[in-house]
């Protein structure tokens, strides 16, 4: 077991007020923790089940990840990412080449599509991480 693992649990009441047991990790470490699918507090257990299903308690610290709604954030943030890893080269192939209106729907299109379903988890993940590391919750 890690080090960062809380003293204490949670209350299992539903409607207990939420306490902060766990010791506030650095950012970076947070969100990079999340990103990879791995419990923001102690790094051992899964922040996911299924594709973007927060679960509703870490196995092994117990932390409330279910709490926390991250709503919109993560979609906002995969689509600013990949229209800025993706945007620049597509207009410098315009002005270089300029290719037919099609490469852009056969390759363009999907490109987006793909590079934005593989981002939407891991970034979800680290904006969970993050929410952690603020202290908010549902």
């Amino acid at each position: 077991m890690p080090d960062t693992l809380p003293a204490e649990r949670l209350p299992q009441e539903a409607g207990a007020p939420l306490p902060y047991p766990w010791p506030r990790l650095p950012l970076g470490q947070s969100m990079w923790r999340g990103a990879r699918n791995r419990c923001p507090i102690c790094g051992e257990g899964k922040v996911f089940q299924g594709f973007l299903r927060v679960v509703d308690r870490c196995e092994v610290c117990e932390a409330p990840l279910g709490r926390l709604r991250a709503d919109d954030a993560p979609p906002y943030f995969t689509i600013f990412l990949v229209g800025h890893l993706l945007v620049p080269p597509i207009f410098w192939l315009e002005r270089a080449q300029e290719p037919p209106f099609w490469f852009y729907l056969l390759i363009g299109l999907p490109l987006f599509a793909i590079l934005t379903t593989l981002l939407l988890r891991p970034v979800k993940g680290a904006t969970v991480g993050l929410m952690v590391r603020l202290g908010l919750e549902g």
